[in-house]
């Protein structure tokens, strides 16, 4: 069963799920309003309420977040699954190409997934406002 997570007071296991090591993926918008999924890696911020991807400038994801319309913000969404653990956070997106937010978000991928990204001179960092976390019914048991 779902369940709307405080983003105030999150579940100890919620956050704990969100340090673990899971591919996730990532939802954006395409133009006519499809979703389009893809896998990637995801680190969390909870004091911020900031997820991050790191991802190329060139990538389609990226195109879609740009090509929002600035009254609506792109919506996108983050998911992770393990066994029947899942969590979704969800909120607007940012795309940012500064050197300092993607060395931050470099160094948070490595510590979360246990390597360095690969080198890739086109990198930039989409990061998520997260306004709102879903999970089963298994965080706050």
């Amino acid at each position: 069963m779902a369940k709307q997570i405080d983003l105030d007071a999150p579940d100890p296991a919620f956050l704990d799920f969100w340090r673990e090591r899971h591919l996730c993926t990532l939802t954006t918008l395409r133009a006519d309003g499809t979703p389009h999924v893809v896998p990637v890696g995801v680190t969390y911020d909870a004091e911020e309420r900031v997820a991050r991807v790191i991802t190329d400038k060139g990538s389609w994801k990226v195109a879609h977040i740009l090509s929002a319309p600035l009254s609506a913000r792109a919506r996108v969404a983050v998911c992770q699954v393990d066994g029947r653990r899942w969590a979704t956070l969800e909120g607007a997106a940012t795309v940012r190409t500064d050197p300092a937010s993607v060395a931050d978000a470099e160094r948070r991928y490595a510590e979360r997934y246990n390597h360095p990204p690969r080198p890739n001179p086109t990198r930039v960092v989409i990061e998520i406002a997260v306004d709102r976390g879903t999970g089963n019914a298994v965080f706050g048991e």
